[in-house]
């Protein structure tokens, strides 16, 4: 029988002790070919297919606003109730149990967007988040763009403690890259056809008994 998951033929948590192994080490990994293209396949076409894309912007809380010089691209949140997001959502949670296992960084929760970058978009230079200012952990992006060619731009840059420069990746369909969020900066350049992903974090619980701290 056909099971309704569309990440059982990949196998995707095969990557998880390479992911694991690469936070601890070095900060960040990326998973070449962490979905099959039956598996992006629909979160590419539920990408695609939104008309609500919001601006994005920098920030949280009352520090978040709309800054085009530091990013333009266009975000809309996963929704547990649509089918692929709900696939995508779960196979998270398999990959945060694993991370918690392995490296004990406590993680909570998991939030995440689709972000479209329209010709010419970019995300500059930045932290996902700052020390002892925020509870982002740990930053993960899949890719969702089929025939991706260098000459069409919208590398990811990472940028690893004390690297003299940048490691630039191809945002090419079913790759994951995966970081510390306070540790790793990186960017987004400039693409030259529309290119979409799923940006998320894992969080910490930064709730207390005076503050909650929800995940949208």
């Amino acid at each position: 029988m056909k099971s309704d998951n569309a990440t059982d033929g990949c196998q995707p948590d095969r990557h998880f002790p390479r992911i694991v192994t690469d936070l601890g080490k070095q900060g960040w990994s990326l998973a070449s070919g962490f979905l099959d293209e039956t598996a992006w396949t629909p979160l590419f076409m539920r990408a695609t297919a939104i008309d609500d894309y919001r601006p994005a912007g920098v920030g949280r809380g009352d520090n978040h606003h709309r800054n085009g010089f530091v990013r333009n691209d266009g975000i809309f949140w996963l929704e547990v109730g649509h089918i692929a997001d709900a696939v995508w959502l779960d196979l998270m949670e398999q990959l945060r149990l694993a991370i918690n296992r392995a490296l004990f960084l406590g993680l909570f929760e998991f939030e995440s967007h689709y972000a479209r970058y329209r010709p010419g978009a970019f995300y500059r230079r930045h932290l996902d988040a700052f020390r002892g200012q925020g509870n982002r952990v740990v930053s993960t992006v899949l890719y969702l763009n089929p025939d991706w060619h260098a000459a069409h731009g919208g590398e990811l840059v990472i940028y690893p403690p004390e690297a003299t420069e940048g490691q630039r990746f191809l945002p090419r369909a079913g790759d994951l890259a995966i970081f510390l969020s306070e540790k790793i900066p990186h960017e987004v350049l400039a693409a030259r056809r529309s290119r979409f992903s799923i940006a998320g974090w894992f969080r910490m619980n930064g709730s207390t008994g005076e503050r909650p701290n929800p995940a949208f």
